[in-house]
């Protein structure tokens, strides 16, 4: 594990002294090794990121990871060997949002603890409404899927994608569909 002082120290000035060129040639050294080793093109500032040690960072469980283009905000805890794909959201503002281990959070998921809605159609005067939210151990969330405020959803769980979970959902069930039928 890189030791974040040294590595401050080291990039300090070497970012200072590093042009347009070198990275280009960084991007392009970085895009052909991925793409050999794992056959795939990722933006820039993935190839450049750990997503191991955003997840330790950030305190989520042993072999958790997540991307660099995630947005994690307030109150946010993952499990063990969970992955957090791709341009998702999760949003502990509200609450406390818990996702248990073993499960995978698909590019694009938003999960949110609170709301707006009527803070926004009263010009203000309302509150935010807010509820914790928690996603048991060993579930799959679909690409694009909304987890709304207060929703617990149980062990085993897979939710389709472009879903929008408004509603408690039992352990080993499927669900989909804007809002979520429960199968």
């Amino acid at each position: 594990m890189i030791d974040k002082d040294e590595f401050k120290d080291k990039w300090k000035f070497e970012i200072k002294n590093l042009n347009y060129k070198e990275l280009i040639e960084l991007h392009f050294i970085l895009r052909d090794e991925i793409k050999k080793k794992w056959n795939r093109v990722l933006p820039f500032n993935e190839e450049i990121t750990d997503r191991w040690e955003k997840a330790k960072y950030l305190g989520f469980g042993e072999g958790s990871s997540i991307y660099d283009s995630s947005i994690v905000i307030g109150d946010v805890k993952v499990g063990k060997n969970t992955w957090i794909g791709p341009f998702t959201i999760l949003d502990g503002n509200g609450g406390k949002l818990e996702i248990g281990d073993n499960c995978s959070i698909s590019a694009g998921v938003q999960v949110y603890t609170h709301d707006s809605v009527n803070w926004a159609v009263s010009g203000g005067k309302e509150s935010y409404e807010t509820g914790d939210v928690s996603i048991g151990n060993n579930c799959y969330i679909g690409p694009y899927a909304i987890v709304s405020k207060g929703v617990k959803i149980g062990n085993e769980v897979i939710i389709g994608a472009h879903s929008l979970v408004n509603k408690d959902i039992p352990s080993g069930k499927k669900a989909y569909g804007i809002p979520i039928q429960i199968k």
